[in-house]
Order: C-alpha cells, then sequence, then structure tokens
C-alpha cells in the first residue's frame, strides 16, 4: 500500500460569530475533505509537545512521527537544509524573517508581501554592508531566509514575528536564555543575542534607505524594513523514515516553503519543487496535485504541504482562509483522489493541519488538529464531517505524537 498525507497548514480554526458560531471548515463543508471523513476514520491529534512553542517545524516534524526531544534544532537548520546549505559543526543557522514595521510596532511578518526577486535583491545589499566572517545572509522564499552565525549559540530566546502582530517591537529583541551553557568554541548566549539585536538594528537603517522601500514609502505600501531573526539551532540528526518505517522505500515531499523541503530532506525524502507553488492562496494546486500523483508512481510516500490556509490566518483574513479551504479541496485533494481511485495498488490518504492558526487571532495555538485517514479497504467509522468538532467523535479518539504516524502505517 502506498501512502500520502495532505497537510492544509494552520487550516483547523475556531468558531466564528460571522459564521455563524461554525469554524471555516465546519461553514465550508469542503466536499472531498467530508468524503474522507465519511469513508474512512478518523480523529484528533496533539502536534506538539510539551515544552515546545506551537510552530509548523515542531508540528510537522512530530506528525512525521519523530520525538522532538531527540532530533529538534528549530527552523533555521531546517531551511538550511532545504536551500542547500551544508551547515558545519560550529554554524548556528537561525530563521532571517524580512518584516514590515511601522510606528514603533510589527505590522506584519511577511514583509508587506515580499517576492522572492525582491527579497533576493535586498538580502545581497545586507550581506555587501553586514556579512563578515561571522555574519552571512542566505536567499530564500518571499520574506523567509536563513541567517549564519559562526560560532553563535542557540541558547537565546526569540519571539516568532507571526505571533506579536501590532506589538512593539523593541520589547520583543533577542534574549539570553537564563543560565544558557557556555559551550566550548562558541560566543555565550548573551554575545549572540547582542549581535542579532546589532543586526536588526543596522538592517532597519540600511532597507529604510534601499530603492525598494523608498518606492514603497513614495506609494504608501508597507515596506520590508527590518530582518527579524528567530528559530536558531545547530545541524539536527535526524532518522530518516525509511529506517523507522520499512514500508517506505522511497518517499516524496512537495511543499513551496523551505522549512518543510529541509524536513523532508533530513527525513530522507526528495523534494519536489513545483513550478509556480507560492506558499500563498495563489499558489499553484494543480501543479502540486500533478505532481504528488506522479509521485505515487514510483514512491511509497508523498508528503504534500499547503501554506495558503496558514498565511491566511496570520494576516486575519477570513474570506482568504475560507477561499484557501477551498482551493484545498477542489484543486488539490479532488484530483488526487480521482487518480487514487483509478490505480491498481491501494493508497492511504490522509487529511489534517499541523496546529490551528485562528483568523481572530493570528497565531498559531496549540491545540488538537483533526484528521481523516481512508482508503478503499478500511473500515468507516461514524464521522460524517471533516472539522474541528466532527472529528471529536472519530473512532482513533485523541492521538499525540508520533502515534498519528504509526497509526496511518499500520493501515493495511
Amino acid at each position: 500500500m502506498k501512502r500520502i498525507i495532505i497537510l492544509g497548514d494552520g487550516m483547523a480554526d475556531h468558531k466564528i460569530e460571522r459564521l455563524g458560531g461554525k469554524t471555516p471548515l465546519e461553514y465550508s463543508r469542503p466536499k472531498y475533505m467530508d468524503f474522507l471523513a465519511q469513508e474512512g476514520r478518523c480523529g484528533r491529534l496533539v502536534t506538539v509537545p510539551e515544552g515546545f512553542p506551537p510552530g509548523s517545524e515542531v508540528a510537522n516534524t512530530a506528525i512525521l512521527g519523530y520525538d522532538l526531544n531527540e532530533v529538534y534544532e528549530g527552523r533555521g537548520p531546517l531551511e538550511a537544509a532545504s536551500i542547500g546549505y551544508d551547515m558545519a559543526p560550529d554554524d548556528m543557522a537561525i530563521r532571517c524573517n524580512i518584516i514590515t514595521l511601522d510606528d514603533g510596532r510589527i505590522v506584519t511578518h511577511n514583509g508587506g508581501g515580499l517576492e522572492t526577486a525582491d527579497a533576493a535583491e535586498l538580502i545581497e545589499y545586507l550581506n555587501q554592508h553586514l556579512s563578515s566572517e561571522r555574519v552571512r545572509f542566505i536567499t530564500g522564499i518571499q520574506y523567509r531566509h536563513l541567517l549564519i552565525i559562526k560560532g553563535g549559540s542557540k541558547h537565546i530566546v526569540c519571539n516568532p514575528p507571526h505571533d506579536h502582530p501590532g506589538e512593539p517591537w523593541e520589547p520583543l529583541l533577542v534574549k539570553a536564555e537564563p543560565d544558557a551553557p557556555q559551550e566550548p568554541g562558541r560566543m555565550s548566549a548573551e554575545e549572540t543575542a547582542q549581535l542579532l539585536n546589532t543586526l536588526i538594528l543596522q538592517s532597519q537603517q540600511l532597507l529604510a534607505a534601499h530603492p525598494y522601500n523608498v518606492s514603497k514609502a513614495a506609494r504608501g505600501e508597507r515596506q520590508a524594513n527590518s530582518i527579524w531573526p528567530w528559530s536558531g539551532g545547530y545541524r539536527p540528526s535526524m532518522h530518516t523514515l525509511q529506517q523507522q518505517f520499512p514500508q517506505i522505500k522511497t518517499g516524496a515531499v512537495i511543499s513551496a516553503v523551505d522549512l518543510i523541503q529541509g524536513i523532508g530532506r533530513y527525513a530522507g525524502l526528495r523534494v519536489i519543487k513545483v513550478e509556480g507553488a507560492t506558499g500563498l492562496a495563489n499558489t499553484n494546486y494543480e501543479g502540486k496535485a500533478k505532481a504528488a500523483i506522479e509521485a505515487l508512481q514510483s514512491d511509497d510516500f508523498v508528503f504534500v504541504h499547503v501554506e495558503a490556509t496558514d498565511e491566511a490566518g496570520h494576516d486575519g483574513d477570513l474570506e482568504l482562509k475560507l477561499h484557501a479551504i477551498d482551493y484545498l479541496d477542489k484543486r488539490l485533494i479532488c484530483p488526487i483522489l480521482e487518480a487514487v481511485n483509478k490505480m491498481s495498488e491501494p493508497v492511504c490518504v490522509a487529511v489534517l493541519p499541523d496546529h490551528p492558526t485562528p483568523v481572530e487571532m493570528r497565531i498559531h495555538v496549540n491545540e488538537p488538529v483533526p484528521f481523516a485517514i481512508w482508503h478503499r479497504n478500511i473500515a468507516a467509522d461514524s464521522v460524517r464531517h471533516y472539522d474541528e468538532i466532527s472529528c471529536v467523535e472519530g473512532s482513533y479518539g485523541l492521538l499525540r505524537l508520533n502515534e498519528f504516524m504509526e497509526a496511518f502505517m499500520a493501515e493495511k
């Protein structure tokens, strides 16, 4: 049996008064997700272990069956793997957003909708002025980039910008962890925090003067006017999925997001990049579906990740989140199911989010998420709809962390 996981990042939500007290999934009643629930088995999953932040790097790694206490090193190293940067033993890699600040506050975590071509120009500009033997910026995708601190300490406290929209930025600057250890050959945590904060302040002066932001300001548009580093770590040590699950001989990951690609690389999956995949609601759903269907011809396991629902949640855009759910359902899940039903070898299909990103909160929250698992021979349970409320009654009950992957791989 082949297997495919379809993940709508941040798709789960809360009940919303504007939707008659329903969640976006309840309100949308997505036809093909509902099919998976009606004809398959459902449950809920705790994706974030105690003591960890409810970020996509944590939740997606847990969903794939990894023990975060053993492998977690933050987003930076995962994105380094995706970009193709081979971390040295003394590197500290940290995610580096380009964000929008205004009137002393964080306006948006995404640089006002920064595109990769413009971001590459800004990253090169920052390297020209700020890079050194210790500091290097590496271009990623859109607003998501990488900062390498040679000899940096990971024992620092950073604040993800998407968790603090509308808040003053200065109190959120990097701090050393209390009682941070001094590691041989590395800067202290306090020195690392001071260096990162200096880079933040210097970036603000530089970016404000860049022609890209000067023209943005003249048009009254949001500027990409500050870096914001967060979630750093060292090179992780992860077993591949093939080592953990003998059913998986080969596998693939499909995502527009560096972070997910990086998790996939460490998990032993080949990365399939789809032209027009953006990480936003305008992503190439049909292209991702086609790539997933083709991958199922040769691979035992496919992980398809869609970021659009999460971005809509962070923007607080309810209408966009509803559209993103609809697009995910009709333009991605539908063609995959149509193809799966024609395959001679059975395929086990799962759908779930990694965490909720409620549009009225605009941040990730650590709450169980609904999931559905289906294949042509599965004994269906009583759940009729795929949503946060209905899946409470699913026959899988409430699973935790690696239990989802174990249950998914146990289906025959």
